[in-house]
């Protein structure tokens, strides 16, 4: 799996790359979390081109067990890119993308410098 680690205000993170195969409960994510520990990052993001619709289908559970798994390694997760089509199909996940960004373990960003900000604010 291809990816980066780097260090934004002294937070590590450790980011998917945009191509690969999709992130979903199984050994993509057990990988992505192991290379997490690996490079010390605190934090993962992944691109939304590398998540299913299924994950922005929050009846099919995916999106929960994603965040519930990232989320036991005491690490946070952000998602990186456009979600408007996802977000305009489904009140529950606008709901749920609203709460996300107001907590401190996961959020949604739909540019870097949105995700940098929300990052360095969080930690």
């Amino acid at each position: 799996m291809a990816e980066r680690s780097y260090e934004l205000d002294g937070i590590g993170i450790l980011e998917c790359d945009a191509e690969g195969e999709p992130i979903r409960i199984g050994r993509a994510l057990n990988d992505l979390i192991s290379g997490a520990w690996e490079h010390r990052a605190k934090w993962i993001v992944i691109p939304v081109a590398r998540l299913g619709d299924d994950f922005f289908h929050l009846r099919t559970g995916v999106a929960g067990e994603v965040v519930q798994k990232i989320v036991q390694y005491d690490l946070k997760l952000a998602i990186l890119g456009d979600i408007t089509r996802y977000i305009e199909e489904s009140t529950a996940l606008r709901d749920f993308v609203r709460e996300s960004n107001r907590g401190n373990q996961l959020c949604f960003a739909g540019d870097r410098a949105e995700l940098e900000q929300r990052i360095i604010q969080v930690g």
